[in-house]
């Protein structure tokens, strides 16, 4: 049995009124360590901590000492990538070889990303814009920033949140989900080594340590991933401080496959991205809408593919095949079954739709074609792996389902016709419109959604720019 622990001011500590939670190994369903379970106590003595170290040396920094620092948290990562690895492994059974590509990898890449960034800040050019004073603009750090980060990437979502705050100059407090805490803390011990004490700070908890660290005074902003609803009260609880919320929330995203697609690469292309990581990931290509010349034969393609996916218990090493970890917890895999279980009649499940024998939360990879625009499986975020299909007539009909979802996070055309591409992309009311492919991310480009997938940007110069705050100064400037 493990126990996981906050980091604050530098040092490992439990919670103060000595709570726990019991975290469970989703491959097995057992129990193996326990964490904090902070309270009110726990968020004010981090955020405290981080107020300090801002107004310290932290907030004195230069952009170059905080390149220095994400470099040596970048390598801090790339050193101890097998043992990150094996960490996320134990807390969300996800297959070892494909975190060490997928993750790791770009992780180590985001905050070298950042490193750079941070000396790359820019403003309006000083210039008289009124008659004998002199103005110019200064981008300063927000100072204490606050961060939620769920379940389904762990170490990804924590490096989304620590790389664009530390770079700007903020310190943080950071909560990682209740079911998932062990990379983060992790993570926490080994950037406590590079980073002045109280810069970054870890609390464990559950939703109730969520609330109490979105409704505390000193963060002047507080970031999250998570589902919709869970946005909607960070907003809340902000708003009453008057602080920012940074919101990248959930997605139901919709991927159009036109008749003159490659029918075989687009399967191939929306099998990975519908059930890569067990479709638990907000850009899923969850929601498939084919025109209705190819939709049969994009079905069985889809259910071909879905069928060759393997299970990460079943993972051997050096094999190409796509390994699925196994849904996060018991309430998620009773979510997604029920959604399966009520499918209305005219829907035609392909394969799939049970959970799979043996210990965990495992389920199989799901294909439901003949799915309408009102039923519950289309209309709701499923984050497991299921893949449904819906069809259309025509270009004005596939951008119409499309755009019909209170979701706007991610999309995808398949198509080899360039104009209508273009035509989509302009139309589609999403943050992020692929072409011919489906949930690459780089650190270069923004992450972010439109309607209830929230406000703010992950990734790239606008995240950086959103743990920013503007200041304008003006000087007198008398003739000599």
């Amino acid at each position: 049995m493990e126990t996981f622990h906050n980091i604050v001011d530098g040092k490992a500590v439990a919670a103060a009124d000595g709570r726990t939670l019991d975290i469970v190994d989703p491959s097995t369903g057992e129990v193996y360590a326990t964490s904090p379970l902070s309270g009110p106590d726990d968020v004010d003595a981090a955020f405290r901590s981080a107020r300090t170290a801002y107004r310290g040396d932290w907030g004195a920094t230069t952009p170059s000492d905080r390149m220095n620092a994400l470099l040596a948290i970048a390598d801090a990562v790339q050193e101890h990538a097998e043992e990150l690895v094996e960490i996320e492994h134990r807390d969300t059974g996800k297959p070892k070889g494909l975190t060490m590509s997928e993750e790791i990898g770009p992780m180590v890449d985001q905050f070298r990303f950042f490193a750079g960034a941070a000396r790359h800040l820019q403003g309006t050019a000083a210039a008289q814009y009124m008659a004998g004073h002199e103005s110019y603009v200064r981008r300063e750090p927000l100072g204490v920033v606050g961060a939620v980060t769920p379940w389904n990437y762990p170490m990804m979502m924590a490096t989304w949140k620590i790389g664009p705050a530390l770079a700007a100059g903020n310190a943080l407090v950071i909560k990682p989900s209740d079911t998932t805490p062990a990379s983060t803390v992790r993570m926490g011990e080994l950037f406590a080594e590079i980073l002045p004490p109280g810069v970054l700070n870890v609390v464990c908890g559950d939703r109730s340590t969520g609330a109490a660290l979105a409704a505390h005074p000193i963060p002047a902003m507080v970031a999250i991933t998570g589902s919709t609803a869970a946005g909607r009260a960070v907003a809340t609880a902000t708003a009453q401080n008057v602080a920012r919320a940074h919101l990248e929330l959930g997605g139901n995203a919709p991927v159009v496959v036109f008749d003159d697609a490659d029918i075989a690469a687009a399967a191939e292309a929306i099998a990975i991205a519908g059930f890569f990581n067990a479709g638990q990931d907000c850009t899923a290509a969850s929601r498939v809408l084919a025109s209705r010349a190819i939709a049969d034969e994009l079905a069985a393609a889809l259910a071909e593919q879905a069928q060759a996916v393997r299970f990460s218990r079943d993972e051997e090493p050096d094999s190409d095949d796509l390994y699925i970890p196994p849904i996060n917890n018991a309430d998620q895999l009773a979510k997604v079954s029920g959604l399966v279980d009520r499918l209305p009649s005219h829907a035609r499940l392909l394969t799939g739709g049970s959970a799979a024998d043996g210990a965990g939360y495992f389920y199989t990879p799901t294909v439901v074609a003949g799915v309408k625009q009102d039923d519950e499986i289309a209309k709701n975020e499923i984050f497991g792996p299921i893949i449904t299909l819906q069809t259309f007539a025509d270009e004005a009909e596939a951008l119409e389902l499309a755009n019909d979802t209170p979701y706007g996070l991610s999309s995808s055309v398949f198509t080899t016709d360039h104009s209508r591409a273009i035509r989509m992309s302009r139309a589609l009311e999403f943050g992020c419109v692929w072409i011919n492919t489906h949930i690459p991310l780089v650190a270069e480009m923004p992450h972010g959604g439109f309607k209830e997938s929230g406000y703010g940007k992950d990734l790239s110069n606008y995240s950086l720019e959103d743990y920013t705050r503007v200041k304008h100064v003006m000087s007198a400037v008398s003739d000599a």
